[in-house]
């Protein structure tokens, strides 16, 4: 049976970008399809400086988010990475298996590097080898499939090239991984830096960004505030006028249809904004009152993280345990 892995980071509040990039096609298909494993990744959030009670929260919100989404507990498995230790273990394995030059030509740490850099802040080592433990993350589990936006697609093709060269060096013990994407949303941009993707970590400015928990006054007043582009013709074309096909984007994944046919049933931004404004708001409605619901039971969230941590446990020991035997390693 085909399995499936992947996760959230928490490193901020998660958003329409996260929903619509990937949680809902995690719950309305990959779950029903195959051996599924959706992970909260706490252990990527300590690469950079970060408030430990924060992270604490944070990852409890996005595991049950992940739930409120639709992920059931009796089709896959949802979890905790700091709960497995096996992806620690692994990841040690895969910084045996990667080069410095690998590690180094990862867009994403030359991005947060120069960030730093440019704050005057110190680069923590975890920032440059992370990309070893995200790896540990997939290939602990034999992952066939990962269902990745396109900001990872680079770290996916890293983590292929490791399981290849340790297949080869030391026996076969890897499943190469290949990447999924959605056909729609899979990137959904910042809706006031629509050539910016909408991130949950390290903005300044958040009036672009649709956070799921938003109420429905505040995702209508981000929408309608959205930056849009010169002139006032309503048409798809995501290098001339990002800021409509964004907002394309997002209906048709909200309400469905093709971007380049939706644009063709509007003829002034005010009417689009409208629509993306209402479909979004619909779009979280019942996702809110779930998460609510869930968030007035603790204990059941608990018991879920509790027995996903078990599970993948289990699936996970047994072929990271031959990783280290493959190495020559006693343990």
């Amino acid at each position: 049976m085909t399995r499936i892995f992947s996760g959230v980071k928490p490193t901020g509040h998660l958003t329409l970008g996260n929903y619509l990039g990937a949680m809902r096609r995690w719950a309305e298909e990959d779950q029903h399809r195959a051996d599924a494993l959706f992970c909260v990744v706490d252990l990527h959030a300590l690469t950079v400086e970060h408030d430990p009670a924060r992270v604490r929260r944070l990852s409890r919100q996005a595991a049950t988010l992940l739930l409120a989404a639709g992920l059931d507990p009796a089709l896959c498995t949802v979890f905790v990475q700091s709960q497995v230790d096996e992806h620690l273990r692994l990841s040690y394995l895969m910084e045996c298996t990667a080069s410095d030059g690998e590690m180094r030509r990862m867009i994403q740490y030359k991005e947060k590097a120069a960030q730093e850099a440019a704050r005057g802040g110190t680069v923590r080592l975890s920032l440059l080898t992370y990309p070893a433990l995200m790896a540990a993350d997939i290939l602990a589990y034999g992952a066939h499939e990962v269902p990745v936006g396109e900001d990872q697609a680079q770290h996916l093709e890293l983590t292929r090239d490791l399981a290849v060269r340790f297949n080869q060096r030391y026996g076969t013990t890897f499943v190469v991984p290949r990447a999924t994407h959605p056909a729609v949303a899979a990137r959904v941009m910042d809706l006031q830096d629509p050539t910016s993707k909408m991130g949950k970590s390290e903005q300044v400015r958040t009036s672009g960004i649709v956070y799921l928990l938003d109420e429905p006054e505040v995702v209508r007043k981000k929408v309608m505030r959205a930056v849009t582009d010169t002139g006032s013709e309503v048409a798809y074309d995501r290098e001339k006028r990002p800021g409509v096909a964004n907002l394309l984007d997002v209906l048709a994944a909200c309400a469905g249809g093709d971007p380049e046919r939706l644009a063709e049933e509007y003829d002034s931004y005010g009417a689009l904004k409208g629509d993306v404004a209402a479909a979004v708001v619909e779009t979280l409605r019942p996702l809110r009152k779930r998460h609510a619901e869930l968030a007035a039971d603790p204990s059941y969230v608990d018991e879920v993280l509790r027995r996903g941590a078990e599970r993948a446990r289990g699936l996970a020991r047994p072929r990271v345990d031959a990783a280290f035997r493959a190495l020559g390693l006693l343990g």
